[in-house]
């Protein structure tokens, strides 16, 4: 593979790293597109392969004894699909689904532990994206038990936008519900509150937010919870001269 501009890869962990282990972990990945709809990992599969999301963003979905999935978090750009492999994970626990188009560095599982050892600043960033991750998932369960329907929506959407770089998504009522485990009548009715209110307009699949700020507002604390977290933890090195937190996911 020909050298690759730092600069012009958009993952934030890869853009955050030193020059000397950015160069040795480029060469162990390949760039592949990803599709909408797409499973990177099915639960209990071997993980042979990881992703540094480039663009785009997938949901990491826990899957019931009776087939249903369910959404437990979102990695974008500010993270890494198979992580779990850094604690010694061999098999997928979750399914991870894109859920909209994009590309992704992947790297196989095989030459990423051979990498780990000799790449301290990766290793650093990768523990530390874990600890928010898993804060993400313990604070979407949290969400999912106390808050109203309208409050996790405008949380999700929220989520999404960070990491999808657009003020419209593709998402049916259909896949809102299964993302959020309530029924699709449901969904329709907390969309319309907020179409209402002018925050969002929903059209044939698509929902276009309007007022950010507004949007932010109807949201539960749980949302800026997670947020201030990866601020937090992941700030990338001066000499980077990038962040991976969510404060500069949608200006770059």
């Amino acid at each position: 593979m020909p050298d690759i501009d730092q600069m012009g890869v958009r993952n934030k962990i890869l853009r955050a790293l030193p020059p000397a282990e950015f160069k040795l972990v480029m060469g162990s990945v390949t760039r592949i597109e990803l599709e909408l709809g797409q499973n990177l990992h099915r639960a209990g599969d071997i993980i042979d392969y990881l992703y540094f999301i480039d663009s785009g963003f997938t949901s990491v979905l826990t899957v019931l004894s009776d087939g249903q999935p369910l959404e437990i978090g979102l990695i974008g750009r500010e993270g890494l699909v198979g992580v779990n492999v850094v604690l010694g994970a061999t098999n997928s626990y979750s399914e991870t689904m894109c859920q909209t188009s994009g590309g992704a560095w992947r790297i196989p599982a095989a030459a990423f532990r051979d990498l780990l050892p000799r790449c301290p600043r990766l290793a650093e960033l990768l523990l530390r994206y874990i600890y928010v991750f898993n804060i993400q998932v313990a604070q979407t369960a949290a969400c999912n038990a106390h808050h109203d329907l309208g409050q996790r929506l405008a949380r999700w959407l929220l989520a999404a936008h960070d990491r999808s770089e657009v003020p419209e998504l593709s998402l049916t009522q259909d896949l809102i519900a299964v993302m959020l485990g309530v029924r699709r009548s449901t969904v329709s009715i907390a969309a319309a509150t907020l179409q209402k209110a002018g925050v969002i307009r929903y059209q044939h699949g698509r929902i276009t937010i309007l007022d950010r700020g507004g949007l932010e507002n109807a949201a539960c604390e749980c949302y800026e919870s997670v947020a201030s977290e990866y601020r937090r933890m992941l700030l990338g090195p001066p000499e980077a001269g990038d962040a991976i937190g969510f404060s500069a996911l949608r200006e770059q």
